[in-house]
């Protein structure tokens, strides 16, 4: 199944199903430039939540990280989730060939990474967290002190929200999650589960209800992380553009009503 879009205090070590920490300004998800400033708005503070949602530092995101509405041809039913994590890309059908795109950060390792179909079976505002047995027994060192969990707040690396996936009625233990650590999106991080900027987990969450279906595509296989970066992507082959005419510029651009922002 392929589906395109058309458009071109705690350890940081716990981010959620997570496993590694990036520092700020690593460049690893192609950030860097300045994004367009509406977005400042989007992806500002919120001082409305039980605990504080920092504004996300934009020149640490890529662009096409960042959420906007796209042309995406697909046979799903609006409101349906697909998750790309070749591209690190979620989409929410809107129906009319369009989808909200949401970056997003996946599986650092293939076989961590569902695939198929699930159903969202709970959903949760600053959610516990507790590392599931495989992560205890995989690294007991690192998991094993949070094998009672973590009480949602300011650290939590589930962040701000958490949507579960659930299989023929039974938790699958991946997530969509917020995240603490924002300049990973775009970049294969977490032991499977798949992470958003919690200014963007939280608009999902009000958009998604308990039971939309939510469809993982098939992770590329590779011996290497770079190796399965798709080219023109952050960290693949020809990214970022060069040459004459890069970036576009003059009237008519950027164009509107097709893969450029619409700002919610």
């Amino acid at each position: 199944m392929t589906r395109r879009a058309l458009v071109y205090g705690a350890p940081l070590f716990l981010a959620g199903c997570a496993v590694q920490q990036m520092p700020p300004g690593s460049g690893m998800n192609g950030a860097g430039q300045v994004a367009d400033p509406r977005y400042e708005s989007i992806y500002g503070a919120i001082d409305s939540e039980p605990f504080p949602v920092e504004a996300i530092d934009l020149t640490q995101v890529a662009p096409q990280f960042l959420r906007q509405e796209v042309v995406y041809r697909s046979h799903e039913s609006p409101g349906t989730v697909i998750v790309d994590p070749n591209d690190r890309f979620l989409y929410l059908i809107q129906g009319g060939d369009r989808a909200l795109r949401y970056g997003v950060g996946v599986g650092r390792v293939e076989a961590f990474n569902f695939r198929g179909e699930a159903r969202i079976g709970r959903k949760a505002e600053w959610p516990r967290w507790t590392p599931t047995p495989d992560m205890i027994a995989r690294e007991p060192e690192r998991y094993g002190p949070y094998s009672g969990g973590m009480a949602g707040g300011e650290g939590n690396p589930l962040g701000a929200r958490a949507l579960y996936l659930y299989k023929d009625g039974r938790d699958t233990h991946y997530r969509l999650h917020g995240t603490i650590e924002p300049w990973a999106i775009g970049t294969k991080v977490s032991s499977g589960c798949v992470r958003l900027m919690n200014q963007d987990i939280i608009d999902l969450y009000q958009r998604v209800p308990v039971g939309a279906k939510v469809i993982v595509l098939p992770a590329q296989a590779s011996g290497a992380d770079e190796a399965s970066e798709p080219p023109g992507s952050p960290g693949g082959p020809g990214y970022p553009p060069e040459g004459p005419g890069y970036p576009p510029e003059g009237p008519g651009y950027p164009p509107q009503g097709f893969g450029y922002p619409q700002y919610f």
